[in-house]
């Protein structure tokens, strides 16, 4: 029976993509024999790895709904007064690399 509302270890993550990835069983077969409750979950665990590569792409959580790989936006939030014109660069330059990493094909 599927559990409901799971948290996966990150090593049953990874057992469940690589199992995957060896090309024995579908997507289907891999989340019946390990009860997972719908298969889309096992298919965002193989894009995340193929994305990342390893591991770390199931340490980071994606609740924001930036879609920034768990990263807060440092664009919201209250408003910022600088105390000098270097901490208001810096702000700047992270914003832009938080833009950067939000949207790589611009």
């Amino acid at each position: 029976m599927s559990r409901k509302n799971s948290i996966y270890s990150n090593e049953l993550k990874l057992e469940i993509v690589q199992a995957y990835l060896t090309g024995n069983e579908s997507m289907q077969k891999i989340a019946d024999r390990y009860e997972i409750r719908n298969v889309s979950q096992v298919k965002a665990w193989v894009k995340k790895y193929k994305e990342v590569g390893s591991i770390e792409a199931f340490n980071r959580i994606a609740s924001t709904g930036s879609g920034a790989k768990g990263e807060k936006n440092p664009l919201k939030g209250k408003r910022v007064h600088f105390k000098n014109v270097e901490e208001e660069r810096d702000y700047y330059k992270a914003q832009v690399e938080y833009l950067k990493k939000q949207y790589p094909n611009l």
